[in-house]
């Protein structure tokens, strides 16, 4: 048994000594010998320790917030006894971080390294930037990442940068989406929770050519050095077009889900001039989806092919040039991850020097609802993938011009399928015989013309 008396000398001893050094030995020479010692150790020492303060100046540390989500992700398989739990109202999920002073292991291709959360509070007086709770009393926070000093350039070269992409793509994934508007030359400072349902597996345009954008998007998203290689700005523009009704703002949607992307929804009738909108471009954060609807008809744009005086937009003073220039000029590269998106329902009307590659560099024509879009209609709204009027359907849809937007309507009429299917076509019959009339009544004019001339 542990005896506690033989203790008690032993202390005493310890606590002479240590008195008698520090009165005896010089501070300066003592401070000098204890420095002395811990370099020693620390050549002999196989652990190196990388320390990510919480703040960089008067930023946030970048690496910090990265290495926090990252941990979170591990709070299920953590060694820590302890976790901290949290939901703002902008994040989806519950967000898990490691409590002050705890552990946390994790290994890397075979690597083995320690993470530790440090928390020390101080006088805030003392801290400028930083005030958590503005209390007299702050707190100065950062991780201590511990590892073997033999993979110091595994951890510098691949490890830290797999625990940003980590993080990056968890917080996309956990922040709710927002729509922003601009309100002249600025964006709203309280942008709107996007909560579109609408994604690739419910969209409703040909199979084929929601693969292809599918297929086109991704390879955006992971072009970064090739963007950079080829010296060109990381942004892409598309131009979607066709009549309305035929899903251009639900293929927006469901870009925006796809990727994670805010929106940001440019309203040029607001924009007072070229400035403004330089300002506003500028204000468009990475990875966000600018969207200019109804470029045709929202304000006059000058053809620049033309000499005449500009075109007079009451206090609009915006110009074709100063859209060109914002969208693809010098400015445009000081963002990254842009994707930038047109709509018209008449591309003929746009002037030539929008619908050059590098400003409209996919261009997506949305046109009447053909078989494979009714598919997916039907899903969405009866839940139904097979059904005998099919056939039928798909022989009328082949005879006549009608938009998915006038197909949901129509399936959104009955509960069950068999009786809103035949009720579909119907409305399709009677689209036929409106266009049969249509072209006869075109006929008879033609020959009504033609007897004309011969009386003539």
């Amino acid at each position: 048994m542990f005896d506690t008396k033989a203790l008690v000398p032993a202390i005493t001893s310890i606590v002479l000594v240590r008195t008698i050094t520090n009165e005896l030995v010089p501070h300066e020479l003592l401070h000098f010998f204890q420095s002395g010692i811990h370099h020693l150790f620390r050549q002999f020492s196989a652990q190196f320790t990388i320390v990510i303060e919480e703040f960089q100046g008067m930023a946030r540390n970048q690496v910090f917030e990265a290495a926090e989500i990252y941990l979170g992700t591990k709070a299920a398989t953590v060694s820590a006894e302890r976790v901290k739990v949290s939901k703002s109202e902008d994040h989806k999920k519950l967000s898990f971080n490691i409590d002050r002073n705890e552990e946390v292991n994790d290994l890397f291709e075979g690597v083995s390294v320690k993470w530790k959360l440090i928390c020390i509070s101080v006088d805030s007086s003392r801290i400028r930037h930083y005030d958590r709770d503005s209390s007299s009393v702050a707190e100065i926070r950062s991780y201590e990442l511990t590892f073997h000093k033999k993979q110091k350039n595994k951890i510098f070269d691949s490890y830290l940068p797999y625990v940003m992409e980590v993080a990056r793509k968890v917080k996309q994934g956990n922040i709710a989406l927002k729509i922003h508007s601009n309100d002249y030359s600025r964006w709203s400072h309280e942008p709107v929770k996007f909560n579109h349902p609408m994604s690739f597996n419910t969209l409703a345009i040909d199979e084929k050519l929601q693969r292809e954008i599918v297929n086109d998007l991704d390879k955006f998203v992971k072009a970064r050095e090739f963007y950079r290689r080829t010296g060109k700005a990381w942004k892409r523009g598309y131009l979607l077009y066709g009549p309305p009704g035929t899903g251009k703002s639900s293929l927006i949607a469901a870009m925006a889900n796809y990727l994670h992307y805010d929106i940001y929804d440019l309203d040029l009738t607001v924009v007072g001039d070229n400035k403004s909108l330089r300002q506003l471009i500028l204000g468009v954060s990475n990875r966000s989806i600018l969207v200019i609807e109804d470029i045709d008809c929202t304000i006059k744009l000058q053809n620049r092919e033309k000499d005449e005086e500009p075109v007079d937009n009451g206090s609009n003073k915006m110009t074709l040039s100063g859209l060109l220039n914002a969208v693809d000029g010098l400015w445009s590269c000081c963002g990254e991850e842009h994707i930038i998106v047109f709509t018209t329902n008449h591309k003929e009307r746009l002037d030539p020097a929008l619908l050059r590659p590098g400003r409209m560099d996919k261009q997506i024509h949305l046109s009447y609802c053909n078989f494979s879009a009714f598919k997916q209609l039907a899903m969405n709204y009866l839940c139904v993938n097979e059904h005998e009027l099919f056939e039928k359907i798909q022989e009328l849809l082949g005879q006549v011009k009608v938009t998915p937007a006038e197909i949901a309507e129509e399936l959104t009429k009955d509960v069950e399928a068999t009786e809103c299917l035949q009720d579909l076509i119907n409305f399709l019959h009677t689209k036929k015989m409106i266009k049969k009339e249509i072209k006869s009544e075109g006929n008879s004019n033609e020959d009504e013309h033609e007897l004309g001339r011969e009386n003539m």
